[in-house]
């Protein structure tokens, strides 16, 4: 059984990319190109190659060129913008919770601006009936960042954050990268997630990263997240400039990206 596939999605576009200097002194990350294609826009090609519709992408550093680069209209989808006027002392949560009006129209696929990614990695997440969905691959040594650990009926059971190749061994559970490309269902996003932003950005957690996020909500609200195992696909979070050449390498022998 498949899941009804949203026809939103949140993009968070709004950090510096300072790791990615002096590509990003000019530009915002999100569009650096991988063989000549922005981040950004691989992201709306593959989302509206599964049906999405309207896109709300968080601004920050730079907005003016993620702007005038995809427009209020990218293709078929509709763009909406919303600004972080405070992205260089804030977290990806507290992203988020400026895009809280588009959580709460319905079922929204969340992705961090940042990862390069075929277009078959949307549409394993709509292959669960799960209500929420995150996309995961296994944690590699060459890897490091936010990881989680599963359970044995295919949810995430744990969020670990920092982790690098010192954290594998055999006498640990497997971890998975998080790949920051999740889908939530509309309920959830109304009952839990969207009140649970309001609570801890009121609380002042306003520099709260995304896994956090979802570790606490995991841990303390019950919230349920099937991992959506992307182990045979194509994709590479860029945060400098030795991801990035691995990025093209990776996409240089893939097939086109449709334009």
């Amino acid at each position: 059984m498949t899941a009804i596939a949203p026809r939103e999605a949140v993009i968070l576009a709004a950090g510096f990319g300072s790791r990615l200097r002096p590509l990003t002194d000019l530009r915002p990350k999100p569009l650096v190109e991988v063989n000549g294609t922005p981040i950004l826009h691989n992201a709306l090609q593959n989302l509206e190659a599964v049906g999405v519709r309207e896109v709300t992408i968080v601004v920050g550093y730079r907005k003016d060129a993620i702007q005038y680069s995809c427009g209020r209209r990218f293709g078929g989808l509709d763009i909406n913008y919303v600004e972080s006027t405070v992205f260089d002392r804030t977290g990806s949560a507290y992203s988020l919770w400026l895009a809280r009006d588009a959580l709460l129209a319905g079922g929204t696929y969340l992705l961090e601006g940042d990862v390069f990614f075929e277009p078959e990695v949307l549409r394993y997440l709509t292959l669960d009936d799960a209500d929420n969905v995150a996309a995961v691959a296994p944690f590699s040594p060459e890897m490091e960042g936010s990881a989680v650990v599963l359970t044995n009926g295919g949810y995430i059971a744990e969020v670990r954050m920092k982790q690098t190749a010192a954290n594998l061994n055999d006498s640990s559970p497997p971890l998975f990268k998080t790949m920051n490309l999740i889908r939530f269902s509309g309920e959830d996003l109304r009952r839990t997630i969207v009140p649970y932003l309001n609570d801890i950005i009121s609380a002042g957690a306003v520099k709260s990263y995304i896994e956090e996020l979802l570790s606490n909500l995991i841990q303390l609200k019950g919230l349920r997240i099937a991992a959506g195992r992307c182990d045979s696909l194509k994709w590479y979070e860029i945060d400098n400039e030795a991801d990035l050449r691995i990025a093209e390498a990776m996409f240089s022998t893939a097939r086109e990206i449709a334009c």
